[in-house]
Order: structure tokens, then sequence, then C-alpha cells
């Protein structure tokens, strides 16, 4: 893969009610930050009519209601803060621990993901806890957070076939990245362990554990 120039972002409609601003075409911290200020740039500047911001890995999709505001207009307000970005310096990242139950019926596939790389459950449980993950972005079920990256020896394919259900709680692996499934949800990724933390719930404030920019941390629980 190739960087699109972060310090150029482009620019294009995304339908008659969208614009999408895109920093990078592969998975990177510092291009991840770039999208995070911008969202907060945004928030703290908001144009009338605008709606919602969604990031991602390397990108920020804006909708906004068509009705009552022009592409040019949204893009001439990304542009603005686009360019004080430079000059805002970025805010101390939240950190929040994850307590985690490794392996045996919590996580059915610690074994394999052993195996496959020669190592020891006890190994995959220490180098899988042992460092901060920054949330990349939000996405697939409400409150899943999509983590990364883990240490190389780690990295694990996704099941050939996804399971059917994988319980809410479930903390999994895929490829480079790790994650959390909020919600019982069918899904592929390889489950090491578990948690009881709620990282949804519709009646809290706000109902998501996790949000962009925040860094995780798994604690195993023994």
């Amino acid at each position: 893969m190739t960087f699109v120039d972060d310090s150029s972002p482009q620019i294009a409609p995304v339908g008659d009610g969208a614009l999408l601003v895109t920093f990078g075409t592969v998975i990177s911290p510092a291009i991840n930050r770039r999208v995070l200020a911008l969202v907060a740039a945004l928030e703290a500047e908001p144009l009338d009519g605008s709606a919602e911001l969604v990031p991602g890995y390397a990108s920020l999709l804006v909708y906004y209601d068509c009705l009552q505001l022009g592409y040019d207009q949204v893009e001439a307000w990304v542009r603005q803060r686009l360019a004080a970005l430079e000059f805002q310096p970025a805010g101390p990242a939240r950190r929040v621990e994850i307590q985690v139950h490794y392996g045996g019926e919590y996580g059915p596939d610690l074994p394999y993901v052993a195996h496959a790389h020669g190592l020891t459950p006890a190994d995959v449980i220490r180098l899988h806890s042992q460092r901060d993950y920054p949330v990349y972005m939000m996405g697939f079920t409400p409150g899943f957070p999509y983590l990364g990256e883990m240490d190389p020896l780690l990295a694990t394919p996704r099941l050939s076939t996804p399971r059917s259900r994988v319980p809410a709680g479930s903390v999994g692996i895929a490829g480079e990245q790790t994650g959390i499934y909020p919600l019982d949800s069918p899904g592929g990724w390889r489950i090491i362990g578990w948690t009881p933390q709620r990282l949804f719930d519709p009646h809290r404030q706000p109902p998501f554990l996790l949000a962009p920019g925040d860094l995780v941390r798994f604690i195993p629980v023994v």
C-alpha cells in the first residue's frame, strides 16, 4: 500500500449528503491521530446543519443535511479546520483497563494461537497484555473497538468459517488487530479470552465504554 500525504488530505463527495476526508491508505497511529484531531476540531466549531462524524482508521466521513447545506459549504468548513490542525496540540489519551479471563471456556482459540506461533498459552497472554492498544475506530456492532497493533508474534488469521454466535465480552484476534465483542453476535475472530466489563449499555451515558483515541490495556485475571 502507499501513503496519501497526511499534510494534504484528500476530500471527495460521497453521495449527496456526505464527504470523505482521507489521510492515508494504511493503518498508522500517526494518521489515525490526525483523523481524531480533525473530529475534535469540527466538534469544537460545528457548522449549522452538520450531522454525524464517523472516524475510520485513516479517514473521516462527514454526514450533513443536504437540504440545509451545500457540498461547497461543508468542504470549506472542513478545509478551514484542517488548516488549523497543526496549531492544535494533541490532548492526553484516556487509558482504560479491561480485565480479561484468558483461555479455558472463555478463550477457546488460545491453544490454537499459541500452537500456530510456537508459543505457550502463557506467552500469548503475556504478549497480548503487555502493551497499550489505541482505539482506532468503532464499528461492526455498537461499541466494538478496533484495537491495534498487537505484537507481530500474535498475528493470526480469522477463522475460515465464522461462528454463528460469539458471546458478548469475548476478546479476539484478527490479523495484527485485537478487539472486544460488545454484544452476542456472529464473528470470525480468534477468541482468546473474555471480559465481564460491558462495552455497550444503552442506558448509560455515554453508552459506549470506549471511544476512538482511548488507550486500552488488558489486565489478566488470575
